[in-house]
């Protein structure tokens, strides 16, 4: 009998320390603890009510609506930002500034030189497609500065987190196009008849995308081989440059999505404003995801999941009325608590501690 129980608790223990070095384990635990914090302070905050917009369409609102509509933009650009940092061991900082420049030139297809205009000058799908290949012409010059000359990927993309809103800027003549098509800002808003954000959709569909091409493709197992070993990659017959470049392309890619929705919600554009300091979330969504940023092994489901951590956290201090000027300190306090707890050094250890308590050594007696 005692060997039973021996053998039931060793099993648990080593449940218990496989969970702990699981990657997804930190995101999700971080996930519900917030979950259960908003739950005893304030059950209020899981309140979700059914209403109606200015055009009379059924909306559903709601902090955890809030945490969904705009977490989902973050999680489209975790997905591009996961891959860049697997295979390049750096991180992207210019998506801020690459989304006022596929934002401005959606504008721009869609308003021509006329800043308000009565009709649209192409369809919404054919403006996005333009938007999509000058956010991949950007990725493209990234990638090429770090796959092609070796720059460190903080350092390449330096150049276009400097000068990127001033190109979206001059692609409209410094001018602030609006658009007074309703349609318009669906992308961004709510579908009539449909009450969940739209955004939430778009998000799925890129999850689902990008799932099934990690699923029947390569391209997962070849990005976490350059970013693990460059050189015995090579010599296993893959391209280093070219898997390098395409991730970059891909979060390119990434960015012209999040524009789109982030154009839609104003039908306009504020250059200086507009995903202001959203790479540094990415980032964060990425690390959150227990993802090494030196490059290597990714999880791309951690990293959506860190990026709805990510937008739950300023939904939860906003909930409890923390001040807009101090949410930035509080947010970096609990994202380092966080990070750290996710690091893969310190999970193993964590589990290696509590395999210890559970299971203590005999010392054996001469």
């Amino acid at each position: 009998m005692s060997a039973e129980k021996a053998n039931v608790r060793k099993n648990k223990t080593f449940t218990m320390s496989s969970l702990m070095r699981n990657q997804i384990f930190i995101p999700i635990a971080a996930l519900l603890l917030l979950l259960l914090f908003n739950l005893i302070a304030d059950p209020g905050f899981f309140k979700i009510t059914l209403g109606y917009n200015s055009a009379g369409n059924p909306v559903l609102s709601g902090y955890l609506m809030t945490v969904l509509d705009n977490g989902s933009e973050l999680a489209i650009l975790a997905i591009g930002m996961t891959l860049v940092t697997a295979a390049s061991g750096g991180q992207d900082i210019s998506v801020g500034a690459a989304i006022a420049i596929a934002g401005s030139t959606l504008l721009r297809a869609l308003c021509g030189t006329n800043t308000r205009p009565d009709t649209l000058r192409m369809p919404v799908i054919c403006a996005f497609l333009i938007s999509c290949l000058v956010a991949m012409a950007f990725g493209a010059f990234n990638g090429l500065l770090v796959s092609i000359f070796k720059i460190q990927p903080m350092i390449a993309t330096l150049i276009l987190y400097t000068a990127g809103r001033s190109i979206a800027a001059w692609i409209n003549n410094n001018e602030l196009p609006i658009i007074s098509d309703p349609k318009f800002a669906y992308y961004g808003g709510f579908i009539p008849g449909i009450p969940i954000p739209t955004p939430f959709f778009i998000m799925a569909a890129c999850v689902i995308v990008t799932m099934l091409v990690l699923k029947f493709t390569n391209l997962g197992l070849y990005t976490q081989a350059v970013g693990i070993n460059e050189s015995s990659s090579r010599l296993n017959g893959l391209n280093p440059v070219f898997i390098k470049w395409l991730t970059f392309v891909i979060l390119g890619l990434c960015v012209a999505v999040a524009a789109l929705i982030k154009v839609s919600r104003l039908s306009s554009i504020n250059y200086s404003v507009i995903a202001k300091d959203i790479e540094m979330d990415a980032i964060l969504a990425v690390a959150l995801g227990g993802n090494a940023l030196s490059g290597g092994k990714f999880n791309m489901v951690a990293s959506i999941i860190g990026a709805f951590v990510i937008q739950l956290l300023p939904t939860t201090l906003f909930k409890f009325n923390v001040p807009s000027d101090a949410l930035p300190a509080y947010k970096a306090i609990v994202v380092i608590m966080l990070v750290v707890f996710s690091a893969p050094i310190v999970r193993n250890k964590i589990a290696e501690i509590t395999k210890k308590m559970k299971n203590p050594t005999v010392k054996e007696v001469a």
